[in-house]
């Protein structure tokens, strides 16, 4: 398997290559040359099958150049019940990945068991143990470089703290997240991990990212990686949950179901973009944004408008306050037909601080082909939300998960299972639950009193220099 970048200008490489590097020399994201295909046998062989059995046949096809047996040890020491079935604190489940029904066709996939009550442990975990496998092999270190709008961060650190031949540096907006999110954080005294809380919204964080990566001579002398959703083999990790869902809910793969994922940076439904692509039978892909609704615009109208920071809210599902999805540009190249110059064209305009327009364009009603509807939620929305999932079906959701459940039911058809990906336990967001139900969510015993732990943190402002004159300092 070879990958090519979404602004086509730069060689094609293996997954190993593309592991570590992060943005292609050109800019651009790592895509697959052509997207595997499981046909419906196939699909009924894999019927069944453990979670880390699933990873293991999806992520070989993506991940041909690690041997099999090295692989399949990685994964089967990646999901063990031991690391996803212990962070919930109102169930015993030893399942990973459980699907919980809500009402007969309506269920919530259970993502934020891990150690970080997040869905992204789901593929960090593997992230960091394919990591040090690689750094191993060729005897070097990796810097890696991230932004997080509250959940990546804990996620990437949690999986990262210790690696041998690895450093963190976590960039996250100051002040923009919930107060268990940043102490998860900024309350790890690993000495490879560096938080760095940027004068700012979540968009300037990744734009500093992205101008890092950029650099190709300071991406180079420092050895710059990402975990962000840049990052393909986080992406191709997630789409292994699509099916483990789809096994859950269906009976034979004659059947469809419908996927609603809470979006902001694009990297979890992507992921189900590429299941369905691949043969995974999915009806609809249903996005839900929160206030800040860029995504939901763009699948209504096919203008893609990313606000100013200034026009971005900080709502109560902080996770997705998000302006700019990053991974939004991978499933662009697909609509476009992979026309890379055509990319280019459109992302140039979005990188002056323009917008694009593929209102009926014959790229556009590929919308409808690839199962994509959207909608979006209000403060009010997920109130209410939260309140009617716990009244009637007894079941305690965050705000971010209570964004996609409202737009899910806005989208329900008879006789199609409608799965809604849980994105993290209410826990990391009391505030709002307590506006909600009147009362406190539950913790796992080891994470209660997190906030009163000392905090670690360097704050600065929104600026790339200062970012690179602190990696250079701590990498030193």
């Amino acid at each position: 398997m070879k990958y090519v970048s979404t602004r086509g200008q730069a060689a094609p490489k293996r997954f190993l290559d593309i592991l570590l590097g992060g943005l292609m020399e050109d800019g651009g994201l790592a895509m697959p040359e052509s997207y595997p295909q499981f046909s419906r046998a196939e699909l009924e062989a894999l019927r069944g099958k453990s979670y880390a059995e699933l990873a293991f046949a999806i992520l070989s096809k993506f991940a041909d150049d690690i041997p099999a047996d090295t692989l399949k040890a990685l994964i089967d020491r990646t999901y063990t019940s031991a690391v996803y079935c212990n962070g919930r604190a109102d169930s015993n489940t030893v399942e990973i990945a459980p699907l919980r029904t809500l009402e007969p066709g309506l269920h919530l996939l259970e993502l934020s068991n891990g150690p970080t009550l997040a869905f992204k442990d789901m593929a960090m975990q593997l992230l960091g143990n394919l990591f040090e496998y690689a750094l191993e092999q060729t005897g070097s270190s990796l810097n890696i470089l991230g932004a997080t709008s509250g959940d990546t961060g804990s996620a990437a650190e949690y999986a990262m703290r210790g690696k041998h031949h690895i450093r963190v540096f976590m960039l996250s907006p100051w002040g923009k997240m919930s107060n268990f999110q940043r102490a998860q954080m900024y309350s790890l005294q690993d000495t490879n991990i560096f938080n760095i809380a940027v004068r700012g919204m979540f968009d300037d964080a990744q734009d500093i990212v992205k101008a890092v990566s950029n650099d190709l001579e300071f991406k180079r002398r420092y050895a710059i990686g990402t975990v962000n959703s840049i990052n393909w083999a986080r992406v191709s990790a997630q789409v292994v949950y699509y099916f483990k869902a789809y096994f859950a809910a269906t009976r034979e793969s004659s059947e469809k179901v419908s996927f609603a994922v809470p979006s902001g940076n694009f990297g979890n439904i992507c992921a189900g973009h590429i299941a369905r692509m691949m043969g995974l039978p999915i009806d609809q892909l249903i996005l839900a944004t929160n206030e800040n609704n860029v995504l939901d615009e763009f699948f209504r109208s096919g203008v893609y408008r990313p606000r100013k920071t200034s026009e971005t809210f900080a709502t109560s599902s902080p996770s997705m306050d998000i302006s700019k999805a990053s991974n939004f540009e991978r499933f662009v190249f697909d609509l476009l037909g992979r026309d890379a110059e055509k990319l280019r064209e459109l992302w140039a305009q979005v990188d002056a601080g323009g917008s694009f327009d593929l209102s009926g364009t014959p790229d556009f009603a590929r919308i409808a082909a690839y199962g994509f509807v959207s909608g979006s939620s209000s403060h009010a929305d997920r109130l209410a939300t939260i309140r009617d999932c716990f009244e009637r079906f007894g079941v305690m959701i965050d705000t971010h998960t209570a964004d996609g459940l409202k737009v899910a039911q806005a989208h329900r058809k008879p006789g199609v299972p409608m799965i809604v990906l849980e994105t993290a336990q209410p826990a990391k967001f009391e505030a709002t639950i307590r506006e909600a139900l009147g009362r406190e969510p539950e913790r796992p015993a080891a994470l209660r009193g997190i906030e009163a732990l000392p905090q670690r943190v360097e704050v600065v402002d929104a600026d790339v220099d200062a970012v690179k004159r602190l990696i250079v300092q701590h990498a030193a």
